[in-house]
């Protein structure tokens, strides 16, 4: 027996009603992902916890395979002629896209703060014009779902006591504000506990952390002392770079606290759980 299309628009709604939004056959976004090579070579199940997330809302993830990295790490360490094809990649890779999802703060301030005056210093109108189309379509992962989507519940669930740390390029760069706070207090079963000095510094900051050690390391201590006084079985960010900083410093203190990214937390569900 075949459905009359009345029938099959009302089980297409009832699948797609999460956590009091009701998604549409129209409604669902063609996302692409920028993993960042960060993210690639490290940290992958963030990107397989952004494409759980993304698809229960109703949205096709697509992956450019031709993705590199951003050149955040070059441009800030004074290479900057080598951070220039990196640029011209990521737009000839995206320039097609609805909208770009990027699990890093860092890689999307990158973008926000230089790829303008970047692609001005090489005088390509036509580059210029491209970077200009592309970065209002450019998010943040947490900065997409409060933002551009108007979400705060994604239909998570996480039984864990966690706290949250406020990474500074996207505290300070992007303005995600209590984005993702609010994102995790309607995570079912979460025990969200706040961080003393979440504006604080970690200490990484990328070469930072290895041309001023005793800094960082310091940066770090205070960090790390603020997590677990909340007594947290995890520690979450919305930048993996800061939390292979803090867990470092967990681990090597065997203090049994984890790290991970927002994207896992959300990606969370009663069946992962079991």
């Amino acid at each position: 027996m075949v459905p009359d299309a009345s029938c099959v628009g009302e089980i297409y709604s009832l699948l797609n009603f999460v956590s009091g939004t009701l998604f549409s056959l129209e409604d669902g976004l063609r996302v692409s992902l920028f993993i960042t090579c960060y993210n690639d070579t490290l940290f992958p199940d963030t990107g397989k916890a952004v494409v759980r997330v993304l698809e229960r809302l109703g949205h096709t993830v697509e992956f450019p395979a031709g993705q590199t990295c951003c050149g955040q790490m070059h441009y800030n360490t004074g290479y900057q002629a080598e951070a220039m094809p990196l640029l011209e990649r990521f737009v000839a890779q995206f320039k097609g896209a609805e909208a770009v999802v990027v699990p890093s703060s860092s890689c999307v301030a990158m973008m926000r703060d230089h790829y303008p005056k970047m692609a001005a210093s090489l005088k390509n109108e036509k580059l210029i014009a491209e970077v200009a189309e592309l970065l209002p379509k450019v998010f943040e992962f947490s900065e997409f779902l409060t933002k551009r989507l108007g979400l705060e519940d994604v239909g998570a669930y996480y039984p864990h006591r966690v706290t949250y740390h406020a990474s500074c390029h996207g505290l300070r760069n992007l303005g995600l504000g209590d984005g993702p706070v609010r994102l995790l207090k309607a995570v079912r079963g979460i025990d969200l506990v706040e961080l003393e000095g979440v504006e604080q510094c970690c200490g990484f900051g990328g070469t930072f952390a290895v041309k001023n050690a005793d800094v960082s390391g310091a940066m770090l201590a205070d960090k790390t002392a603020a997590v677990l006084n909340t007594k947290a079985e995890a520690c979450t960010a919305c930048d993996n770079s800061c939390l292979m900083h803090i867990q470092g410093a967990l681990h090597r203190q065997k203090t049994g606290v984890r790290t991970l990214h927002l994207a896992e937390i959300l990606a969370g569900d009663e069946e992962m759980a079991r």
